[in-house]
């Protein structure tokens, strides 16, 4: 199986999803190898690199793509399987921006409170042990942290022509930062516009769940991905599947409304799948769903609702072709 290799030059980043021309048309069923930079686009590198100095927020988040898929038709569902993630430098960094995180006064909730310190981390990748150094700035401590890479955007076009930022999470997929994008699952996105015109970025080495500061332990990243394409049945939401859960992404304001977005497609989608009667379906979920916050950060915040396959009805979705997906990875050798 042949693999598409494709790592961008800085002028060919893009910072939204939609409004940008595709980098290359590819088919269904291609594999394709995309190298993406880190959420401030390398401008991180010592702890002496403050975001306000290096940082234009402008420009964060930079994307690889978009890649226009053949075939794909708005309503039509655009699979992604993450076959591995990489990561492509020997450091990751994470940064407590002025007046972005969770644990701060922001430009929508507004206080008197001055900014947070300015402050840079840089953590050093141990690739043979498969950690990331925490060297704590203001105490005498270090502890090493398993890497557990992911992506924090993966998203295509929005519907009616808009043009958004890649900060922002939505229906679309784009900034949710969930750990759960993560290699073995598979992302199904409903296709708004001819060609999906899907990209990905925001590499994580690592990310506890909401990613409080507003960084995560931001990398380059090599993302290995297999492109498959679903003929109608769009999601209204971004749904994972992984080998043991259903997942569906929820991203709004405030956060209970993200979470009831997820739910409320998660309830329909058991439903579905298992033929339960859709309050049925509710009942169940209110007892097996697990409800991980993504992040309380972003323009919009994201929660995931999953459900343990073992605990639900069987249920095949999208007729198995996660499954198909993660044997056609292990035929790759990189799983």
């Amino acid at each position: 199986m042949d693999v598409i290799e494709y790592t961008p030059t800085r002028e060919q980043y893009t910072y939204t999803f939609g409004g940008a021309a595709p980098v290359m048309r590819v088919k269904p069923g291609s594999v394709l190898r995309i190298w993406s930079d880190d959420a401030f686009g390398g401008a991180l590198r010592s702890v002496d690199d403050l975001s306000a100095e290096k940082v234009d927020l402008r420009f964060v988040n930079p994307q690889s793509g978009p890649f226009h898929v053949e075939g794909a038709e708005p309503g039509d569902t655009l699979a992604l399987h993450l076959v591995a993630l990489e990561p492509a430098r020997d450091f990751g960094a994470s940064a407590a921006i002025p007046f972005f995180g969770g644990m701060t006064s922001t430009d929508r909730t507004v206080t008197l409170q001055q900014a947070l310190p300015d402050t840079t981390w840089i953590y050093e990748l141990d690739r043979e042990r498969g950690t990331v150094g925490f060297a704590a700035r203001h105490s005498d401590h270090r502890l090493e942290l398993p890497v557990e890479p992911m992506l924090g955007t993966v998203g295509v076009a929005p519907a009616g022509g808009e043009v958004r930022s890649s900060l922002v999470p939505d229906r679309f997929g784009g900034n949710t930062d969930t750990p759960e994008m993560r290699a073995g699952t598979t992302c199904f996105l409903g296709v708004n516009v001819e060609g999906a015109m899907f990209s990905i970025g925001d590499g994580h080495y690592r990310q506890g769940e909401g990613e409080a500061c507003g960084t995560a332990v931001e990398g380059a990243m090599t993302t290995t991905l297999i492109v498959e394409l679903i003929k109608g049945g769009a999601p209204g939401w971004p749904r994972l599947v992984d080998d043991e859960h259903l997942m569906v992404i929820g991203s709004s304001r405030p956060l209970e409304d993200s979470w009831r977005i997820a739910n409320a497609d998660l309830v329909g989608w058991v439903a579905e799948l298992s033929g339960l009667d859709p309050m049925d379906s509710y009942q169940l979920l209110s007892q097996v769903a697990r409800a991980p916050i993504a992040n309380v950060v972003d323009a919009n915040y994201s929660v995931v609702v999953k459900a343990a396959t073992s605990l639900l009805p069987a249920v095949t979705p999208y007729d198995g072709l996660h499954a198909e997906l993660r044997d056609r990875a292990r035929a790759l050798g990189s799983v």
